[in-house]
């Protein structure tokens, strides 16, 4: 049976270990995926907030023009 026995000089931490593992071209390419993504939701905002604003006059105008009639009724 073999033990081994750790010092406080060879133990690491899983941090430490997952810090120095870690890929940088992986860091720098999720870096400029989430550049995207945020740029995309930017882009998207400033596009509907440049949007006009369509307000159908027919409606209002006809809205209108049956008050009016239905005024013109009551009168007779």
């Amino acid at each position: 049976m073999k033990n081994n026995t750790l010092s406080a000089e060879g133990f690491e931490s899983t941090y430490a270990l997952l810090v120095r593992s870690e890929e940088k071209e992986r860091g720098i390419f999720e870096g400029a995926v989430y550049l995207v993504f945020i740029l995309s939701a930017v882009f998207s905002i400033w596009q509907v907030a440049h949007q006009p604003i369509v307000v159908p006059t027919s409606i209002a105008v006809h809205t209108a023009s049956v008050a009016q009639s239905a005024n013109t009724n009551q009168r007779a």
